[in-house]
Order: structure tokens, then sequence, then C-alpha cells
């Protein structure tokens, strides 16, 4: 400890305190005659000395703990290290990557002062190759929980594109949330959102109370949970009195891990009252952008929800959305009343997404076309209801096995389709966006939008909807000016002004996508506020890349002129003033006698507009959509308007044409005809245990074990998407198969 300032108040009270447990303190003076050699660390040796006596283990497992404690000591801020390494040596370690060969056994406690007489140990099983997290200073409900835990993990394997990502950048989140504290999560679909709330509820004590807004949405997920064996339930609806009797009795008696409901049902009065006689462990709001008023789906009967932390002030409440600009986060956090939250964001990458954009012009021959070249389900996403109905009909007709959905339909006739359509029953879901946050297929190979979104956050929630199982997928937008016409129109028919216009700024983002010529990964990143430098390659403009061009006399252009409006005119206007356009409402404030007034007047409004989108993408400028759309340069605009940095721009592809045909990639490396026979016997267990086939297993898990051709327990278990509890109830069959398969085939 290096500062003075903590002499007083943390180093001598806390060296007096070791000194009464029998440690000694060396000071500079002792250490230079001090018996033990400087080629070791004194205090890091002493340490795994004492940590290896207390705990009755070998040096080598002590060793790899303290290597964990001193961890904490790495924060640039010292004062904030040494309260982390001072906090961690009286409570433990929280583990967060367990090596296998510690995985039955494991130290996590150097000291243990709950009994000064009797230094216990703490010891935890865990079961799974990747690590656990939990935070081993909150008891764990019981014993079972790390292998609940660790089998959650196996499945959310599969659906996140970065386990290690996850596994690292969570660590904080999952410790503060399992600690008490309140968090936002800010995650993309497939991304493992519903870790960052099912893991904090296996490890705390009590029920975790989640919100979601779609009856199909908790009975999907309820499903899943139990099918791993945690006790899990829903409210709703669609249960008997004495079925939400039954519920309520179990929430009372502990016996729930998870409990899902709706927002208007967890602010019923009742149902608060029954809450406050439970033992409540978290709440977790689901499809949190809902309570904004900036949010892309906003829901009045989510804004309610910031009572549940005045009712419940010591249980922390997490919210989550998979999309969330800057000014929709900011309303999050204040209209659920977080206290001092953390703020979670995880990466939006799906790089595992194609994404393509084709001018629109004989839509439904294109619809028929790249669904033909496709494998696997699909998602097709229409404007209009009427505009489902008839391309559904279409493409029945054609003898494509697929369904209609929208919210003209009965509820028993969506909860068909859905059914249908998770148990592999039907391949394509004609939909509008009613056909969104509910769906938690793994296996959707494509996602088309036939008609263009009406934001960035819905277009990304939707394609995200593709390939959760981290295997190759695409998204395809058919995109014309016609159909941003309508969009616009619905928009200005609005009976709130307000949200219209946010409404209408959101939409020219989903526009500025459309018309990209950058890498369209990039832009939808960028939206999100995740910079990005380099291309994907994995982009209709990454496989097909326009023309680029020194592009920075023209961004000086803009930028100045956006600085001379000081910072308050929207894109029009600047492209107005560019153009030198003789109209009144430039004259009347003065813009005409702008040194940057008519110095674009030799390229059209598309040409500007292009290029304005081209520098937002950049990160060269912002839209702030809470200023009525106005333009505002970043920091990374002053070395552009000085010329210290060069600047690369597209040439503007002013007519929209269809993506030449590229040959696809070569598929992975493994048995086809194995597989079909394991999907096969997939969809037999998921008939018999009435679960959609995904939830026995993914394809992404299927492909795993086509290519390691796992024939015993051990083996099975080195599968991705495959724990123990998996392994126990449907691992058997799956080895019987595969070892039939390599002695018959071979």
């Amino acid at each position: 400890m290096g500062h003075l300032s903590e002499l007083k108040g943390v180093e001598k009270p806390v060296t007096e305190w070791l000194s009464k447990m029998g440690w000694s303190f060396k000071s500079n003076e002792d250490l230079k005659t001090y018996e033990r050699p400087f080629s070791k660390p004194i205090i890091e040796q002493i340490l795994v000395e004492k940590t290896a006596l207390i705990n009755k283990i070998s040096e080598e497992v002590a060793q790899h703990a303290v290597e964990m404690l001193m961890q904490n000591l790495n924060n640039p801020i010292p004062i904030l290290g040494n309260e982390a390494f001072l906090d961690k040596l009286v409570s433990g370690v929280t583990e967060r990557y367990i090596p296998k060969k510690y995985r039955e056994n494991y130290v996590l406690k150097p000291l243990n002062i709950s009994n000064m007489t009797s230094y216990g140990s703490l010891w935890m099983k865990c079961y799974h190759d990747l690590d656990s997290i939990v935070d081993l200073t909150t008891p764990l409900k019981a014993e079972a929980q790390a292998e609940e835990v660790a089998d959650i993990l196996d499945v959310k394997t599969q659906e996140v594109k970065d386990m290690d990502q996850l596994m690292t950048g969570s660590d904080v989140y999952l410790n503060s949330v399992v600690g008490g504290d309140d968090a936002l999560v800010i995650m993309p679909t497939g991304g493992g959102k519903s870790l960052c709330y099912q893991i904090p509820a296996l490890v705390r004590s009590g029920t975790a109370i989640v919100v979601s807004p779609l009856i199909s949405l908790m009975q999907d997920q309820v499903e899943q949970l139990k099918a791993l064996g945690v006790k899990a339930a829903y409210l709703n609806s669609t249960l008997e009195a004495d079925e939400q009797a039954g519920i309520n009795d179990a929430l009372q008696a502990g016996k729930l891990d998870l409990l899902y409901v709706s927002p208007e049902r967890l602010m019923q009065y009742y149902f608060q009252q029954s809450l406050a006689n439970a033992d409540i462990a978290l709440f977790a709001i689901d499809e949190a952008h809902c309570v904004s008023h900036w949010g892309h789906d906003f829901r009045q009967d989510y804004r309610a929800l910031g009572q549940i932390k005045s009712r419940f002030p010591s249980i922390p409440v997490i919210g989550l959305t998979a999309t969330a600009d800057t000014a929709t986060q900011a309303d999050i956090l204040t209209q659920l009343n977080l206290h001092a939250p953390l703020v979670y964001k995880g990466s939006f990458d799906r790089p595992n997404i194609r994404y393509r954009v084709m001018s629109k012009y004989k839509a439904f021959d294109q619809v028929v076309a790249y669904v033909k070249q496709q494998e696997g389900s699909g998602i097709i996403y229409c404007n209009s209801r009427a505009k489902v109905d008839d391309l559904h009909a279409k493409l029945f007709r054609q003898g494509f096995r697929c369904a209609a959905y929208h919210a003209g339909m009965d509820s028993d006739e969506r909860e068909l389709v859905q059914r249908q359509f998770l148990n592999d029953k039907i391949d394509i879901v004609v939909a509008t966006v009613a056909f969104g946050m509910g769906i938690n297929k793994s296996n959707v190979r494509y996602v088309v939008h036939h008609d263009v979104p009406r934001s960035v956050e819905s277009y990304y929630q939707e394609t995200g909807r593709a390939g959760r199982d981290g295997l190759e997928s695409e998204a395809l937008l058919l995109f014309d000016e016609k159909d941003a016409a309508r969009v616009k129109q619905w928009i200005e028919q609005g009976e709130i002004a307000e949200r219209n216009q946010i409404e209408l700024q959101k939409f020219a983002a989903m526009e500025a996508f459309s018309e990209a010529q950058t890498c369209r990964r990039q832009v939808l990143l960028n939206y999100f506020s995740q910079f990005s430098d380099s291309a994907c390659g994995n982009c209709d403009i990454c496989l097909d890349p326009p023309k680029m061009i020194d592009g920075l006399v023209i961004a000086q252009k803009v930028l100045s002129c956006v600085l001379r409006l000081s910072q308050q005119a929207s894109s029009q206007y600047v492209i107005d003033v560019l153009r030198g356009k003789q109209l009144r409402r430039l004259q009347e404030a003065g813009h005409h006698q702008l040194s940057t007034y008519g110095i674009g007047k030799d390229k059209s409004d598309s040409y500007w507009h292009n290029i304005i989108n081209q520098l937002v993408h950049k990160g060269l400028i912002r839209v702030d959509i809470t200023a009525h759309a106005a333009l505002r340069l970043t920091e990374a605009a002053r070395p552009v308007l000085k010329g210290e940095v060069d600047v690369q721009l597209a040439v503007p592809r002013l007519e929209f044409k269809p993506d030449k045909k590229k040959a696809k990639q070569a598929p992975a490396n493994y048995d086809r005809t194995l597989f079909t026979r394991l999907k096969h016997l997939r969809k037999v267990l998921a008939e018999e245990n009435e679960v959609p086939p995904y939830v026995v297993f993914s394809d992404a898990t299927l492909v795993d074990m086509a290519c390691k051709l796992p024939t015993t327990r051990n083996t099975m278990l080195d599968v991705s998407g495959v724990g123990q509890t998996k392994l126990e109830r449907y691992g058997e069959a799956f080895i019987q198969l595969i070892d039939d398969y390599i002695n018959r085939e071979h």
C-alpha cells in the first residue's frame, strides 16, 4: 500500500488486526535482513503458505487461490486495488475460472474469519468445461445449484457468439448483482442476455421475478429451464385458477428459482402483497426498452415498473434489453428508478449473420428465388397484415411449408403457428412485427424483410432471430423509396406529435442503413455506439465493394457547414445550405451569407444525403434525436477539419441494383449424413418429451456431434451444448446412434 493518506485509515488498523490473528508485520528495515530470498514475492509467498496451512491443502492449489486474489491489485487506482484485495482477503475469492484439475475440490478463501479459532474451508463442485461464474461470498441455495448453473451455461454456449468474452466481461456485473446491486444489461439477441439474470437467480437466495411482455416468451423460457432441471414457472392468463394458486403457494414456500410474470400482473396490488411475504432474489425487467419514451417499442404498461424499486428498495432490479441507443439507455435508468446501477453493455456484433440489401423490383420473384437457395427455417417480415396474407398465399401455392402470423389472427391461431414453427413442422413464417420478441428458435437460418422496418432497433432485433446457434445465417432487406415514403406517412399520422418526431428520426437512420455504401455491419454497430474502423467482410458491401475516393475536402465541406450552423440544424437544412437553395427560411436566418452557402451546388440532394450518412457511420457526426435530429460533431471531426487525417469515402451509388450472386461459403467439415440422422433422432425425442427439437439439442450441437463423433459419456460432455443434465436425459440415445453409425458405415 503506497499512499500516505491510507496509513492511518487503512494500513495501521489492518496490520494491527492481522497481528492479533498471529500474522507478523515486516517493515522495510526488517525486510533487509529477512530470511526469505527476494527471488520470491514475499507477501504472495506468505499468503500461499498460510492458505495451504489454514485449509489443509497442497501449496499448488493454494498458489492458484492466491493468484486469483492478487488479481485484485491490478487496479490502476491504488486505493481501489487495495480495497478489493482486503475485501477478498476477508470474504473470499470470487472465482471466475476453475481449472479442470481443481474442479472437484477448490479452496476459495485464503482466510475465513467467521470463526477465529476454527478456520473452515469453502468448497464447491463445478462441472462445466468453460467455467462457472458465481460469487461464493453469497451462500448458494443448494449444492445442486452449481450443476444447474453449469447446465445453463452449457446450453447458452451455443447461442453466444463469444462465450469467453461474455464470461470475462460479465464477471464484474455478476458479482455486483449477486451482491445486491441494480443493473442495466444491454446485449444483443443471442448474446447471452438471459444468463445475466438466470445465474444470479440460482446463486442468490429466494425466487427471481422476471417481467416478460409476451406469454409465448414466458412459456418458451420456462420450458427450456425445466428441461435443465431448474425450478421455473410462469403466471399468466392461460392458467386456470387452481394452477395459479399452486404457483403462488410454491412462491411462498420458496420452491421456485424463477417466476415469469407480465408487467400488468407485477403491478397488481394483491400480487405485490404476495411478493412482500415471499423471499425474493431479484427483479429482472426483460425488454426494458419498452419503458422508454425514446425506445422503438414503447409500452404504456411498462411505465409503472419504476415503482417496484420504491416498493422493494433492498431487492436488486435488473433491466435487460437487446437494443438501446444512448437516449433510450439514459431514459431506462430514469424510468426504472435504479439505484447506482452498473451498466453492462455487450458487443452488438453478430458475425455469423450476413447482411444484404437488394433494390426491390419484383418482390415476390425475388423472395421465391432467395428462399429456394436457403436451407432450414426462415422468417419473412411484411409491414401490413394484407401483405402477409397475400405473400403467404402465393408462397403456399408454390409448395412452400409456410404459415401467416399477425395480430389480426386469434390467439389460438397464432399459438398454433408458433408451435408448428418451433417444432419444425413448417419452414417459413410470413409475419408482421407481431412475430417478434417471443421467438426463441435457435436454428432460424435467414430473415427476409419484404418491406423496410421503422427503425434500426426493430431491424436489428428482427434479424437477430437468425443464427442464434452461431451457425452461418443471412438477413435480406428489400428496399425501395416508395416503401420508405409509405412508412413516413404512417408515422406522421400518429396521434402524439412528439412521438412522431422521434419515430421519424429513427426511420431516417434506417433509411441511412438501407442506402449505405460502407460496410453494413459498421453502420449497425456505430448506431449502437460500438464504433468500428474495420469492414466485416460478410455483407453485400464488403463482398461487392463500391469505389473509394479521397473524401477529405468533401467531408470538410459538410463538417464546416454543420459547425457554422452552430450544430443546431438537421441533415436536410445542412444540404439546403450546401446547395445554396433560395429558401425564405435560409435568408431570414441569414444563412445565405455563410461561407459554406452554395459550395456543394454541383451535387444533388441524394448525393449529400449519402455523404452525410457516411460521415455519421464513420463516427464524425452524430444525430441528436433529442434535439429534432440536429447534427452534432464528434471529437473525431476535429482532426478532419484541420486536415490532419485522411478520409476515405465511397462514391455514392444513387441507383440500387440487385446484389451479384456469390458462391456460398464452403460447408463446415462434418458428416452431413450423420447430421441428418441426428436431427431425426432429436425430432423423435422432442415429440416423446413434448418439447421443441432445439430444446433437446440445437443444430450447432448436432453439428459438433457429427464432427467429434462421441461414443462415450465423457466424450459426449466435450460436445458444445451438452451438460450433465442433457447427458443424463438424452445422451445415451445419441451415443448409441453415433456408435452404430460408425460401426455400420466404417
